[in-house]
């Protein structure tokens, strides 16, 4: 039986200017990935005008990133945990460099869609890392306020991805300018690069032990994700969408019941399974890790959704789509650094507020595009951004911290990076029901794709938002349900 592994560890004690200054490299590159997620949608027809792309590849590009990126977080944070965390960083980032290098100059489709596959797999790689530095850089209060800064972050990133990738649009022209979303990420990843090669601290492992990975559990965990996600993201709303890809379904409940068995067995035998079992057996990192995916089921989908709306139904230009958003982003960043202050004084029941003010901005959006005028709609709508950015503030930072809190810090990698598979399983999963929404409502009014029918675009933004809405009442109902069992122990405990 081998011995249990240690975690990695700083190798040179670092003074609270150091920590900061690693924690802002590694939060900016967090930023630089998620940002990935959201600004490229807004640049689907200049590729298709371009390269004269197919539905299919067009959907592959967008979500082929969020594929890969799911399948690379559990081994990458894996391996962090078990080696070093800075040169997987370093490694992730490079690749990353490449790849948004290789996006930029893509001849074709196909060489744009194999470079964006890769980009997911760089993303995959560096954002375990992320989360478990700032796990080993931060303990108590202060991880509340790393957390927070990391949530801001992460909010500002999503929210101003549709804005900066409509902005690359309009300086580099409709046929050209999606470039521009790529180009931007090299120069940024260069100077992340050296940044991160002069302050992040060295980790390493105090024992001379092999890397171990578990290779079938890998094969099972990679076979049970693309199971997963492949149906959700290749459903379009389209009558021509392949019903067959539902059965990849039951694949995925053998897949995930051989994966679960042989993890059983993995950790049985005294070996260390790939993913711990024991992780979701801590009520607070299940409930939040749950919480977490249902959220960013919601909010890809809402920024989509509106975006969609304010194009093709209002005809606004991508970038001023695209700044409707910009009041979520900012609020957001306000609420990140207000609730990662407050967490460890008000809990859970800081997030189910949260929760509960993004239901309202999602209400109000939905009154704005059915009930003002289409020349005040941007506006109206801007505004009910700003409440559903404070309340999404006050969700992503605090949530991440209630998550992480009762998880050990040797395995802050690989529990950050499960959390993020999370996140965009959850992503996929929303996504898919809202474009089918939206889009099924427009072919089952019209019988095509697009229409310059306003009163159809109210109905697919009414149908599809409210799917938003229910993911947002899904993550409601487990944000109340954990604070309940937080405090039916504390009342034990008395």
């Amino acid at each position: 039986m081998s011995q249990p592994s240690q975690p990695p560890t700083l190798s040179i004690p670092l003074s609270d200017a150091k920590r900061w200054r690693a924690y802002w490299v590694c939060v900016a590159v967090a930023g630089l990935t998620i940002l990935d997620l959201t600004k490229v949608n807004v640049a689907l027809p200049s590729i298709e005008a371009a390269f004269g792309a197919t539905s299919t590849e067009l959907q592959l590009i967008v979500s082929g990133y969020v594929l890969t990126f799911g399948l690379t977080l559990v081994p990458a944070g894996r391996i962090g945990d078990q080696r070093s965390r800075r040169t997987l960083f370093v490694i992730g980032l490079s690749l990353f460099t490449l790849t948004s290098l290789a996006c930029a100059l893509a001849p074709t489709g196909e060489v744009l869609l194999i470079a964006r596959l890769l980009q997911g797999v760089a993303a995959g790689i560096q954002m375990p890392q992320v989360l478990g530095l700032i796990q080993q850089l931060f303990q108590g209060a202060e991880r509340g306020k790393a957390f927070g800064l990391f949530g801001a972050t992460i909010g500002v990133a999503t929210a101003f991805g549709p804005t900066l990738g409509g902005l690359a649009i309009a300086i580099g022209g409709p046929e050209d300018g999606w470039r521009g979303i790529f180009w931007m990420n090299v120069p940024l990843s260069l100077a992340a690069i050296a940044l991160a090669l002069w302050l992040l601290p060295e980790t390493r492992l105090p024992s001379s032990r092999k890397l171990e990975l578990d290779p079938v559990g890998l094969l099972l965990f990679g076979i049970t994700v693309v199971a997963l996600m492949w149906p959700f993201l290749f459903t379009t709303g389209s009558p021509d969408d392949n019903p067959a890809r539902w059965w990849l379904l039951v694949v995925f409940v053998f897949a995930a019941s051989a994966f679960v068995a042989w993890e059983r067995h993995y950790a049985a035998s005294g070996r260390h399974p790939l993913v711990p079992l024991a992780l979701f057996g801590v009520s607070s990192y299940r409930n939040g890790t749950v919480l977490a995916s249902g959220y960013f089921a919601a909010a890809p989908s809402m920024f989509l959704l509106t975006t969609l709306y304010l194009q093709h139904g209002l005809g606004l230009a991508p970038v001023f789509a695209g700044m409707v958003s910009i009041g979520f982003a900012l609020t957001s960043a306000v609420s990140s650094w207000i609730g990662g202050n407050l967490v460890n004084r008000l809990g859970r029941p800081l997030v189910v507020w949260g929760l509960a003010t993004v239901l309202v901005g999602i209400g109000l959006l939905v009154l704005a595009a059915l009930y003002t005028p289409p020349e005040l709609t941007p506006w109206a709508m801007a505004g009910a951004m700003v409440i559903a950015g404070f309340g999404g503030g006050l969700v992503i930072s605090p949530n991440q911290t209630l998550a992480l809190a009762d998880i050990p810090v040797k395995q802050g990698g690989l529990a950050g990076s499960v959390g993020q598979l999370g996140q965009r399983i959850g992503t996929a999963v929303g996504t898919a029901v809202a474009l089918s929404l939206f889009y099924a409502t427009i072919y089952r009014e019209t019988g095509t794709a697009e229409t310059q029918d306003l009163a159809v675009y109210h109905d697919a933004y009414g149908f599809g938002m409210t799917a938003v809405a229910l993911f947002i009442a899904i993550a409601f109902g487990v944000g109340l349900l954990d604070l309940g069992s937080r405090r039916r122990l504390k009342r034990s405990l008395a």
